[in-house]
């Protein structure tokens, strides 16, 4: 659950969390499907465990990505309408973010640089105050290329897949409903949210650069 922190010694996160816990905590999703891998593991052996590339690729960290602002959506800030500016710091910190990692993997920026663009972009100065974090995110999104990206770029192939799933319900006459697709997206297991995409909705046109391939 976490503790108090002193506000002299808060990183962006406990800044976030000092003001609504809901939002990171929205985001620790991610862990529901990890422990469903010990707990409830899939029947087939290839999702029951981490994909070899990595667990916390887009379909993993890009989903938590999503549910902050789809549960915001959903009502869960509404007692505190000021809760959404968190939600959309978060989201403008991951992008700030990932655009440095790009640089730094293109070999267009050093670390340090691509540093300066995540502390610069992260609206209200929040990644500024304690240097400690920027250097360890840094460091681990240069070590494991699309990492730092896949938040962004996981929510949008997650809000994609939703997007599809609601139209088709739609043209069925069936009602959508949130948890009917949260359900579904549990159930297929832990794979890329590009084939999860396909499998719930039998949508094939973001498959069509792979299959060319």
């Amino acid at each position: 659950m976490g503790s108090y922190i002193p506000e002299e010694k808060r990183n962006f996160f406990w800044i976030a969390t000092h003001y609504d816990p809901r939002p990171l905590y929205s985001h620790f999703y991610h862990w529901f499907e990890l422990a469903r891998m010990e707990y409830e593991p899939h029947p087939s052996p290839i999702r029951r465990g981490p994909l070899l590339y990595n667990i916390f690729d887009s379909r993993n960290e890009g989903t938590a990505t999503a549910v902050e602002e789809m549960f915001m959506d959903a009502g869960l800030y509404d007692d505190t309408p000021r809760s959404r500016e968190i939600v959309y710091i978060m989201i403008a910190q991951r992008a700030a973010r990932g655009l440095g990692s790009l640089y730094a993997h293109a070999n267009e920026m050093t670390m340090e640089e691509a540093g300066g663009i995540h502390s610069e972009y992260t609206p209200r100065g929040w990644m500024k105050t304690e240097k400690e974090l920027l250097i360890f995110e840094q460091h681990l999104y240069l070590r494991q290329p699309g990492y730092g990206t896949s938040y962004i770029t996981g929510k949008y192939l997650m809000e994609n897949a939703m997007a599809d799933y609601a139209r088709i319900q739609e043209s069925r006459k069936l009602p959508f409903k949130t948890k009917d697709f949260f359900d579904t997206l549990n159930r297929i297991g832990n794979i890329p949210m590009v084939l999860g995409h396909w499998e719930m909705t039998g949508e094939k046109q973001q498959l069509q650069t792979i299959l060319k391939d």
